[in-house]
């Protein structure tokens, strides 16, 4: 049976952009007799709020577009709030380190951006250089008695990812481009790329359907969905929705809202 999910994060209200995506994730799940989850990604602590929450979903309910799974009505994988669920990110990232596939990182965020800063002025795309993989126990030791708390690294592997996004056909990505990314923050919260993942694989989502700026996320998604040992979802990336003068629609364009049309009768 199809799972599709809607995630919005909770940083602002529903505009335009997210309520087609909203739709044909609906659409999908409808025509397919399957199920519609709805998905609060509220991980970004210090930008969401409850009042968005509400609002979104008010929206939904407005638009028609009732959910199955989710905030306000429950099911079987509960809760649907990320900020809910962080047991699950650090079970999945325990795990992952057992296994060697991810890794403390003790770099600061002062030379990340230098090294970034350097990757700009050579012209090249930044890229983590993966300085921290193989750290010598002594080193490692050193940062723990300095009190210094580190961010958790998936270990991207060598190889060539293909993806047979339904809109798009094949797409190809070399991983020498990626870099280790982070997937926990030194904070304990999950970074946004790795939570998702967790929550697709154990909301059981079929197919990903969302829009095309996520599609540089796919390759870190598809990594991360086999070294967790689940089957990589089908994907399907939609143009983006852009306003009359070629702009990228956003939450900070007001007139894009779903709250706007509504007040405007």
């Amino acid at each position: 049976m199809a799972r599709v999910r809607f995630a919005p994060s909770p940083t602002g209200y529903l505009h335009i952009g997210n309520a087609r995506t909203a739709l044909f994730n609906w659409l999908f799940a409808r025509a397919n007799k399957g199920s519609f989850i709805l998905r609060i990604e509220d991980t970004d602590v210090a930008r969401s709020k409850d009042n968005f929450i509400d609002r979104i979903l008010d929206d939904l309910k407005w638009l028609g577009l009732e959910w199955d799974e989710g905030p306000a009505k429950g099911g079987p994988f509960a809760p649907y709030k990320q900020s809910e669920r962080l047991k699950f990110y650090k079970e999945f990232a325990d795990k992952l380190i057992s296994e060697d596939k991810a890794y403390p990182c003790y770099c600061s965020d002062e030379e990340l951006k230098e090294k970034r800063a350097e990757a700009h002025k050579a012209g090249k795309t930044p890229r983590y250089d993966n300085r921290c993989r193989n750290l010598a126990p002594e080193d490692i030791e050193g940062f723990k008695k300095n009190g210094v708390k580190p961010t958790l690294r998936f270990r991207v592997p060598e190889k060539e990812i293909v993806i047979k996004d339904i809109i798009r056909g094949e797409v190809r990505f070399d991983t020498a481009l990626i870099g280790d990314f982070i997937i926990m923050k030194s904070s304990g919260m999950p970074s946004f790329n790795f939570a998702v993942v967790c929550d697709d694989c154990l909301m059981e989502i079929t197919h990903i359907i969302r829009g095309e700026d996520h599609l540089s996320n796919t390759p870190k998604h598809a990594l991360i969905f086999e070294a967790l040992g689940y089957k990589v979802p089908g994907f399907a990336h939609m143009s983006l929705t852009m306003a009359p003068g070629g702009d990228r629609l956003s939450k900070r364009t007001g007139a894009a809202s779903i709250e706007y049309y509504r007040e405007a009768g």
